[in-house]
């Protein structure tokens, strides 16, 4: 599916422009961990995160967590929307 199409088809228009600028990466990407994207968005690690469980909420992101390190999360471009 064209990315043009996805995003008229989300509720982007009501959201932040840090949320916007994160599902942009992650729809990109396809999935990152937050260090990526933060790398990736040049935004701070906090506005990330708050970007992510807005996203989450919505439900345009989901979320994996890695098998060997419990601790590090995947997110992921949700399948959803395509």
């Amino acid at each position: 599916m064209d990315y043009l199409a996805t995003v008229e088809q989300t509720n982007l228009p009501r959201m932040t422009a840090s949320s916007r600028k994160v599902f942009e990466a992650i729809s990109r990407i396809k999935i990152s961990t937050l260090n990526a994207l933060t790398q990736d968005t040049g935004l701070p690690t906090r506005t990330v995160q708050l970007a992510l469980k807005r996203l989450i909420d919505l439900k345009l992101v989901n979320v994996r967590i890695c098998l060997n390190d419990a601790r590090r999360k995947f997110y992921c471009y949700s399948k959803s929307m395509e």
